[in-house]
C-alpha cells in the first residue's frame, strides 16, 4: 500500500495495533484513573510535585505506545531544552495528540506546564492533580484577568520552568499555521523571558479533526532558536516575526517530508 507524501507510514503492523488497542480498552481506564486520582492520596508527600510530574510524563508515553504513535525530537533539540531557562514555550496546535507528544519528548530536566481553563482546575476530583502538575488556571471570561493571571504565574515560576502556550488559540482546520494571538509575546515582554518556539509536524495527519482513533505513525517535533522580543518594535511586529519563523519551519517540512 502506498502512502501520500504527507501520510507517515505506520510503525506498527495490523496485529500489533490490534493487540495494543485491545490493551488500551481493557487496561487503559484503570491506569489513567490511577494517574488522575493518585494525587488525592499522595499530595502531601515530600517531593510530590516532581514525582507526579514524571508519572504524568510516563503515562503520556505509554498512551502513545498503545496507540501506535511515536513522537521524535532530535538529540540536539532535547539537549537544548534540558538547559533551557527563563523562557515561555509556544507550539503550534494540530491535533489532540500534541500535548501528549510534547510531554513524551521533552527531557525530564526541563519542567514545563500548561495553561488550563479555570473550570477544570476548580473540579473537586481533579483539582489536586492539576495543582500537582502545576497547571495555570485561566479565567477565559475576561481577557484582561486571564493575562494578569498568566503573567503573574510566569513571574513566580522558577527559571527552569516554562508555561506552554498555543499561539493559534485552538487547533487549525487548514494545512497551514493559523494566525497568532499576542498573549505569548505580551507575557514575554512583561516578564523579560525569551520565547522558545516549538513546531510540531504530522500530528494532524495521524489524528485529523473528526477522528477519535489515530493512525499509527511518527510525529516529529522541532525546536527553533530562542525568540527575543524587540522592545523598540510593536507587539504586532513581534507576533508577525515569531509566526514567520514557525511558518518557515512548518512549511519546509511539508514541502520536503522526511522519514
Amino acid at each position: 500500500m502506498q502512502h501520500s507524501p504527507h501520510a507517515p507510514a505506520p510503525i506498527d503492523g495490523f496485529a500489533a495495533r490490534l493487540i495494543k488497542r485491545s490493551m488500551l480498552v481493557l487496561l487503559g481506564p484503570a491506569y489513567f484513573l490511577f494517574i488522575a486520582f493518585v494525587p488525592l492520596l499522595c499530595a502531601r508527600r515530600k517531593g510530590f510535585r516532581g514525582w507526579y510530574w514524571r508519572k504524568v510524563k510516563r503515562s503520556c508515553s505509554h498512551l502513545l505506545w498503545l496507540l501506535g504513535v511515536r513522537a521524535e525530537m532530535s538529540s540536539q533539540d532535547q539537549a537544548r531544552l534540558a538547559t533551557d531557562e527563563n523562557s515561555i514555550i509556544v507550539i503550534n496546535h494540530r491535533s489532540h495528540l500534541d500535548g501528549f507528544a510534547l510531554m513524551h519528548v521533552v527531557p525530564d530536566a526541563k519542567w514545563f506546564t500548561f495553561a488550563a481553563k479555570k473550570e477544570l482546575c476548580d473540579a473537586k476530583l481533579l483539582s489536586t492533580g492539576f495543582n500537582g502538575a502545576g497547571l495555570v488556571p485561566i479565567d477565559r471570561a475576561s481577557g484582561s484577568v486571564a493575562m494578569e493571571t498568566l503573567t503573574q504565574a510566569v513571574r513566580e515560576m522558577p527559571s527552569r520552568r516554562s508555561v506552554v502556550l498555543f499561539p493559534e488559540g485552538t487547533r487549525t482546520k487548514a494545512e497551514k499555521l493559523g494566525e497568532f494571538k499576542a498573549g505569548a509575546v505580551l507575557v514575554a515582554r512583561d516578564t523579560g523571558r525569551s520565547i522558545t518556539p516549538i513546531v510540531i509536524h504530522d500530528s494532524d495527519v495521524l489524528l485529523p479533526r473528526g477522528k477519535s482513533i489515530p493512525a499509527s505513525g511518527v510525529i516529529h517535533i522541532e525546536v527553533l532558536p530562542p525568540f527575543v522580543c524587540d522592545p523598540t518594535a510593536t507587539v504586532d511586529a513581534d507576533v508577525t516575526r515569531l509566526r514567520d519563523a514557525m511558518v518557515a519551519a512548518f512549511d519546509a517540512r511539508r514541502a520536503n517530508p522526511q522519514p
